[in-house]
């Protein structure tokens, strides 16, 4: 072997540590710019398939309209004065299934019971894609008081304070509501201007059963959208109110589960203490409307999208409405008959 043989190989060409640590650089730095867009992306793509989310939920009102002369109530209850005997809960989203392709999940409702019965378990339990914005992080199902429920992030418009006055109330001012299916005729402040649905979060933080909102029960008196939460509802403190989550039952046709309200604008934070005593962003709502009327609730929209939120009005359009809406001009949105004038440059 010649030893000397070696010392004249050249040298094997090689990167330097200094070098590497310029292409790692490099890389992050790509990456980093990358990452962002490739976000934007995916979240555009989720924003346009929430957006052909409440487009069928839009078809398949006008279908229901166009077969039952009537769009579909949020819930049927009997009784009589304020007080509730029976409760037949099944929500919009529910009545609305055979007209958005789900007709095998239709016919396995038992629309003689509630959602929670043993009888609708199973059902109830269900995923339905149409009713889940791709955006949301957490769409498992939710433990409901009778089994397992699953949740929705789209809510009908059912109120702006006022939701339902009992058996002998008068009727909100909204699209929706308990034991009553209005048409399309209805909608006299136009139907392009008036909301039918709009996103919600799914088991949104909610107070419930305060025994209703001590500063809020005259449905022609109602809190101003620009007034302070805590100052108007002190029950989102907590005192005597049950803490629980909502958007966490398609199937239930209350206003916290399958609604929402104009009381506040889209993404307000209404910031109230938990039971444990930690800041939360609540929902409330005085008394359910199976625990009978009347009831006042301040449900906001709200999404998981930057800025606001996606709202389907009676027309069947789908429009992005940003968090910074005017509070009376979304108030004026949630009404069918209220003679407003809106402009479509306000929102």
């Amino acid at each position: 072997m010649d030893l000397h043989s070696t010392k004249n190989r050249p040298a094997r060409p090689g990167f330097t540590l200094i070098e590497l640590l310029v292409v790692i650089a490099i890389i992050a730095v790509l990456i980093a710019l990358l990452l962002p867009a490739v976000q934007a992306a995916r979240e555009a793509a989720r924003r346009i398939q929430c957006t052909n989310n409440l487009k069928q939920l839009g078809l398949g009102l006008h279908n229901y309209e166009s077969i039952a002369a009537a769009l579909p109530p949020a819930g049927v209850l009997s009784g009589k004065g304020n007080v509730v005997t029976t409760w037949i809960g099944w929500s919009v989203h529910g009545r609305i299934l055979p007209l958005m392709e789900n007709g095998a999940t239709f016919n396995a409702i038992n629309f003689d019971h509630s959602g929670e019965s043993p009888q609708n378990i199973t059902v109830a339990a269900l995923s339905i894609a149409a009713f889940l914005c791709p955006s949301e992080p957490d769409a498992r199902p939710a433990t409901a008081n009778v089994g397992i429920s699953n949740v929705t992030n789209y809510g009908f418009c059912m109120g702006d304070w006022f939701v339902w006055g009992g058996f002998q109330g008068p009727e909100n001012r909204s699209a929706f509501g308990p034991n009553r299916s209005r048409r399309w005729s209805d909608f006299v402040d136009g139907a392009s201007n008036t909301l039918v649905a709009a996103e919600g979060k799914a088991k949104q933080p909610l107070y419930r059963d305060c025994g209703g909102l001590s500063l809020v029960k005259n449905p022609s008196a109602i809190p101003g959208p620009e007034q302070a939460p805590l100052d108007v509802v002190p029950e989102y403190g907590g005192g005597g109110c049950e803490f629980k989550t909502g958007h966490s039952e398609w199937s239930d046709g209350q206003a916290h589960h399958t609604g929402f309200t104009t009381a506040w604008t889209p993404n307000k934070k209404t910031v109230g203490s938990s039971p444990s005593g930690e800041p939360v962003d609540l929902d409330i709502t005085g008394q359910r409307e199976k625990k009978g009327g009347p009831t006042f609730a301040a449900i906001t929209a709200r999404s998981h999208h930057a800025g606001g939120v996606n709202a389907l009005f009676g027309d069947g359009s789908v429009r992005f409405i940003k968090d910074g809406i005017a509070g009376p001009t979304w108030r004026a949105l949630g009404t069918v008959a209220g003679g407003e004038v809106v402009g479509s440059d306000s929102f």
